[in-house]
């Protein structure tokens, strides 16, 4: 398996665990900083599909807005 592919997986195992782990948490504050683990994740798996604007729109836009909103 080329290592391109273990990462995707890898990523998208730590998106999907960390998406559950956001929206299980009781505090918001707990939830928020998982919610913005699970874009930087989505991030990196749009770099490693070749979309490095839209990966960097995510984390400047996406994970920026909720860190600022909530913290």
């Amino acid at each position: 398996m080329p290592a391109t592919v273990a990462l995707f997986w890898a990523f998208a195992a730590i998106a999907v665990a960390s998406a559950l782990l956001c929206i299980t948490r009781q505090s918001p504050v707990a939830s928020a900083l998982w919610l913005v683990v699970t874009l930087f994740q989505l991030a990196a798996l749009f770099v490693l599909l070749d979309a490095q604007f839209i990966a960097v729109l995510q984390v400047l836009v996406y994970a920026g807005a909720i860190m600022v909103l909530f913290l």
